[in-house]
């Protein structure tokens, strides 16, 4: 391990109620609930709205299907809401002076090694935004809190369930984050056009 600064990433919890995020996580966000609450609730409550002209509802599954469904857009329209609401947006392309423009703050994209010299790319976002297979990490993730504040020729100390790590900084910088953009899911109710039953994907829990 390289001489030099040393550091343990915070104990403490990421401030409540912060929501930090960049331009195109944010408008991943808005257009999933903008979905939601003009096209697929209005496309369900349609069909709920059918079924129920059908007759017994205890005993009719597009009615119960329906409902459900209805509940689940409703609590994630108002997940997305507070995640909105809460959003803090910050631009990792946006210009950067002294150490905001050479040390990790959220945003940033760390080139580091580990202990067996192995380089890895991590762009630090937010929660909202992880992708794993873009190596895109939470800032509040045990990685992110590790590389927060670090330079090139630091060394940190990554507190993972797996033990204990050492990194080396080799590279901060500051450059466009391609976030996957909000695509409407296959089978949704809004494009099943005449079909009064689709499985749609939820990603809550």
């Amino acid at each position: 391990m390289r001489k030099g600064f040393t550091r343990k990433p915070k104990a403490e919890p990421a401030t409540p109620g912060k929501n930090y995020i960049t331009p195109s996580g944010l408008q991943r966000l808005q257009d999933e609930h903008r979905f939601l609450l003009t096209r697929e609730r209005r496309a369900v409550t349609e069909v709920v709205t059918w079924a129920a002209s059908n007759g017994d509802r205890s005993e009719n599954a597009d009615y119960q299907y329906g409902k459900r469904r209805l509940r689940q857009i409703d609590g994630r329209i108002r997940f997305l809401r507070k995640r909105i609401e809460a959003a803090e947006v910050v631009d990792p392309e946006a210009p950067r002076t002294g150490q905001a423009a050479t040390r990790a703050f959220f945003g940033a994209t760390v080139r580091y090694a580990n202990a067996a010299g192995v380089e890895r790319v991590v762009s630090i976002v937010g929660a909202d935004e992880v992708d794993l297979d873009r190596n895109h990490i939470s800032w509040v993730s045990p990685l992110g809190r590790a590389l927060l504040k670090s330079a090139a020729g630091d060394s940190v100390v990554l507190q993972a369930p797996g033990g204990t790590e050492y990194l080396d900084v080799l590279e901060v910088c500051y450059e466009r984050i391609s976030v996957e953009p909000f695509r409407e899911p296959p089978g949704s109710e809004s494009s099943s056009k005449g079909s009064s039953r689709r499985a749609i994907p939820t990603d809550e829990g």
